[in-house]
């Protein structure tokens, strides 16, 4: 897809938005490199890997914390000779901690299917020893601990101990000297990593020593005396163990990491993945976004939707409906200036381009797009002075550019295209590229201001009009479509608005009426219509609204009873059957009780109406009934006296029910006799299907039984026959089969197989 038309769709100001949401700064640069995919497959993994997130993040309250960027580290590590320094190995901890309490949390929910975010994010060999390590190590500062090793413990204490002794000798001093009045501070400090004293500068020259530094002021020298150069002296020493010592704990851990440096890669890669998945979920919630369904061919249908930038910019977005019906290829949408038709066509683009790089749109369920792999765009003044390109010549060049990459898989947007030539042969080109984008099966969103082509909308099968709507009195924009209908222009009105002279206007008027095209009252009034229709519509819907709402609290409140009801009633009668199991109630007594409490719980269900049934006289072959539990209408095809079931073919489904079951099929169907109730009727329509079943293997009861569902499967097929395979053996389950096939009502007749088909081993039945 061309990064043109992501330019004009404004598709990177989307993604400099998400990249604000991000945490980091690996996220925000991963949210910046977000490009549409091609893959339907792929498509709908990035939709379910967002819809997964967001369900995570709504159901645990999980927000992702900051993190630093580790590209730099692992471009280092890559020279096996380098070693991580403490901020280094301080940014992979707190990498490394971010990532635990993510996959803590994620696991938590491991019940709710949410594997393939799991999969996406932390399907990788865990770090372990390095995550051990690091947290030994390293402090919740991310300074070196005493105990990453024991010479470095060692050499610690002995620079505490010195410390303490320094104190101690300088305080002791101070007082045998009388020295307090000298000093800055009347505590030592350190300069060049020696202890020295504050010293007031008049007083340097008092006692024997060195001055290593003056304060910015000039007033304060920082002086070591004699008796403490011995022991900085030894300080140093220890100093440069220290150091040592820690670079040896730098070095085990880098090379710690480097075995593990793929399990810590993908740690870290899995973070920016959430970061990113984290942002998505913070731009759907704030403009009420999701991930629409994209289908691999079909209409686009885009439900209550905004334009995603204006969503974000104010929350009163007037949403609207932009679809095409089965069959048509192309939107021509017209009406007057700064009504919202070019907001309409860009709102199409972007929201597929967002679509198709797996970020939530503001749209509402129900919402679907096909795959476009190409979107190309006609948009704005495409004059170029530098090349001496006018708007129609550069409009002409780029539909030569692209014309051979147009399918079945293009989405073609066309603003205002032949604008810049002659209206007549404008409308004329603009016909006719619609007519070959339609014939190439390409899908096309078009504005325009012609009226031939507003006509052309109406006329075509393939095309669809729409005018966006104006305020009948006002004539200001009401950012709405109004569907298979045109639009005037109303460019003298918008003239008007704008503060353009009235003299000119007038004029402008004149002129108009000289040429005998205007057609201004008939539009008016078509608009007008149509704004009382949305108007209308607007609210039967907002009454739709309020009555689901009503309807909602009225089940909610009703399934509140009912449990409460239930509750009760199973406490009861739990209290019957302990009262009976301690001897305190008698069997009948305790089985009464019970049988009132079922009472009630048959009494909290919702009534049944009371529906016409027939009696087992009124049923009669050919006669149409309704099979009450299905509410569906059926023919009966013949009837069994002795167990009064009558066999009704329902939509080609034939089977077994029993007469009070039935009802009259409606109030004006006449009955259809074709034979006498008494005698045995001939089925009315027969099938050739035969269904086999395979009992071999099991017991006699349960052999009985499969071979009874069987049956009754087979009769809801319609079949005609019926092989049951049931082995020689002993012949104890043959016996038993066709014990059971002589009393089985629909069956006509059976037999055993010829040797070729199996013998004695299995039987043919027909059905009736």
């Amino acid at each position: 897809m061309e990064s043109r038309t992501h330019q004009v769709l404004e598709f990177p100001k989307i993604l400099k938005v998400l990249s604000g949401f991000a945490v980091s700064e690996s996220g925000a640069s991963a949210c910046l490199k977000i490009k549409p995919l091609n893959a339907l497959d792929d498509i709908h993994k990035a939709a379910t890997l967002f819809a997964q997130a967001a369900s995570w993040a709504g159901e645990s309250g999980f927000r992702i914390k900051s993190f630093p960027d580790l590209d730099g580290m692992f471009a280092y590590l890559d020279n096996m000779k380098g070693v991580l320094d403490q901020d280094d190995l301080f940014a992979l901890k707190q990498v490394l901690d971010t990532t635990r309490i993510s996959r803590d949390s994620l696991r938590n929910f491991e019940d709710r299917g949410w594997d393939y975010l799991w999969a996406s994010l932390f399907a990788y060999e865990w770090p372990t020893k390095t995550v051990s390590a690091i947290n030994r190590c390293l402090d919740p500062e991310g300074r070196i601990k005493d105990e990453s090793s024991p010479d470095l413990m060692a050499v610690r204490q002995e620079i505490r101990s010195i410390h303490q002794r320094c104190t101690k000798r300088v305080k002791d001093f101070v007082l045998r000297e009388n020295m307090s009045h000298a000093l800055q501070d009347e505590f030592m400090t350190i300069s060049s990593d020696r202890y020295v004293l504050p010293l007031k500068v008049n007083f340097k020259n008092k006692t024997k020593g060195i001055i290593h530094d003056y304060s910015q002021t000039g007033e304060t020298c920082y002086f070591e005396p004699m008796f403490l150069v011995e022991t900085n002296n030894r300080l140093q020493e220890l100093k440069r163990e220290e150091r040592e010592e820690e670079y040896k704990v730098l070095k085990y851990l880098t090379e710690l990491i480097r075995q593990e440096q793929c399990g810590v890669f993908e740690a870290y890669h899995g973070l920016v993945g959430l970061d990113v998945l984290m942002a998505k979920v913070a731009l759907a919630t704030r403009y009420d976004g999701r991930a629409i369904e994209i289908v691999e061919s079909g209409s686009p249908v885009l439900i209550k939707t905004r334009h995603p930038l204006l969503a974000l910019a104010e929350e009163d977005v007037q949403p609207v409906n932009i679809e095409l019906l089965e069959g048509q290829k192309a939107l021509v949408v017209s009406g007057g200036n700064a009504g919202g038709k070019t907001v309409c066509l860009k709102t199409v683009g972007l929201i597929a381009l967002m679509s198709f790089a797996g970020l939530p749109v503001p749209a509402a369920e129900g919402s679907s797009l096909p795959l476009w792999t190409d979107i190309f765009v006609v948009m704005g003044d495409e004059q170029s002075l530098e090349e001496n390109v006018s708007t129609f010549t550069a409009q002409i060049q780029y539909l030569k550019r692209v014309w051979d990459k147009v399918d079945g898989q293009t989405l073609f947007i066309l603003d205002e295209f032949g604008a810049g030539t002659d209206p007549t042969q404008g409308a004329a080109l603009a016909q006719a590229v619609i007519d070959s984008l339609v014939e190439r099966n390409a899908t096309t969103f078009i504005a325009t201001h012609f009226p031939a082509l507003k006509a052309y909308a109406m006329a075509s099968e393939s095309v669809r009009a729409a005018s966006v709507l104006f305020d009948p009195g006002t004539k200001k924009p009401l950012f709405k479509i109004a569907y298979d209908q045109v639009g005037a222009s109303i460019a003298l009105d918008v003239a008007r608005e704008h503060g353009l002279p009235g003299v000119i206007l007038e004029r402008a008027e004149k002129y108009l009426l000289l040429d005998g095209s205007d057609t201004t009252s008939v539009l008016d009034r078509l608009n007008e219509m149509a704004v009382k229709r949305e108007a209308e519509l607007d609210a039967v819907e907002k009454e739709r609204t309020k009555l689901q709402k009503k309807r909602d609290r009225l089940e909610e409140h009703f399934e509140k009873e009912r449990t409460k009801i239930l509750n009760d009633i199973q406490s009861q009668a739990q209290d019957v059957v302990k009262q009976w199991q301690a001897d305190k109630l008698g069997r009948k007594e305790a089985r009464k009780k019970l049988a009132q409490v079922r009472e009630k719980v048959i009494n909290v269900g919702p009534s049944k109406k009371n529906q016409p049934t027939f009696s087992f006289e009124d049923i009669v072959p050919g006669k149409k009934v309704s099979y009450l539990a299905w509410n569906k209408s059926g023919t009966v095809l013949e009837i069994n006296d002795r167990k009064k079931q009558a066999k009704v073919d329902i939509n080609g489904v034939a089977m077994w029910v029993k007469a009070d079951h039935l009802g009259p099929a409606d109030k004006s169907s006449k009955l259809q006799a074709t034979g006498s109730k008494k005698g045995k009727s001939k089925t009315v329509a027969s099938s050739d299907m035969v269904v086999e079943v395979d009992l071999r293997g099991n017991r006699a009861d349960m052999a009985l039984s499969q071979l009874e569902r069987a049956l009754d499967d087979a009769l809801r097929k319609g079949a005609g026959k019926m092989e049951i395979v049931h082995g020689r053996g002993t012949g104890a389950l043959r016996r038993e089969v066709h014990e059971f096939l002589k009393h089985y009502p629909a069956v006509a007749n059976f037999s055993l197989a010829n040797e070729e088909r199996g013998g004695d081993g299995m039987t043919e039945v027909t059905l009736k």
